[in-house]
């Protein structure tokens, strides 16, 4: 397959780790720039759109097939935005970093007749795939951005060490990496950007943004 990366190299670089050596890739850093590639490539990756969301209308007459990092825009509010009438194929995914190279892509639809297009995607792609619903937040990142921002809650409050957690919940629940590793690896610019998002959407305690990170966040 042609793929177009449209995002920074390190996207590149995960993506080429998730599908290999026999696809070929194309990176572009800007939407202005990759407009003129769409119809070129058999599949665009955005992993930028919740940079620029206004951006979107340049899938709107193009036959182009993309894939969206909607972890902080649902496709429902991208399509809101320019109407309904798209040429393009167009799904939801989880491009937030460290999240692309795992066996099971994540995804969502807009319509679902496109499902049949999907399933050959991802065999040509050769990954497994798990539809989800059109939410913001998906299911993975919103599971543990949650979780990170409940460590930095523990944090504050002086109940453990951000060390004592991470190895707790390694050695406890079997999870890769502890909630502030995991944090430093998606980057605290997305874990808080993408709690935001959820709590704009759902107004859910949950995910109130601790203090601590907020902080944090504004000191980097």
């Amino acid at each position: 397959m042609n793929i177009l990366i449209i995002g920074e190299n390190t996207h590149y670089k995960e993506a080429l780790q998730k599908f290999g050596e026999h696809h070929t890739y194309s990176v572009v850093g800007e939407h202005r720039e990759a407009e003129k590639f769409l119809e070129s490539h058999d599949l665009v990756m955005d992993f930028i759109i919740d940079e620029e969301p206004a951006r979107f209308e340049i899938y709107v007459d193009k036959n182009a097939t993309v894939f969206l990092n909607t972890c902080k825009v649902s496709l429902g509010e991208l399509t809101f935005m320019v109407g309904h009438d798209l040429q393009s194929r167009i799904f939801g995914f989880n491009g937030l970093p460290t999240f692309i190279n795992r066996p099971i892509l994540e995804v969502s639809l807009w319509r679902a007749e496109d499902e049949a297009n999907l399933r050959k995607i991802c065999e040509a792609l050769k990954t497994e795939f798990l539809i989800v619903d059109d939410r913001v937040g998906l299911v993975t990142p919103r599971v543990i951005c949650m979780i990170i921002n409940e460590a930095y809650y523990t944090v504050m409050e002086g109940t453990a060490s951000r060390e004592d957690i991470d190895m707790a919940m390694k050695l406890g629940t079997n999870y890769p990496y502890g909630p502030f590793e995991w944090c430093k690896r998606i980057g605290i610019t997305h874990v808080y950007e993408l709690l935001e998002a959820l709590y704009e959407d759902t107004r859910d305690e949950r995910y109130k943004i601790c203090p601590l990170l907020k902080k944090e966040y504004l000191r980097q």
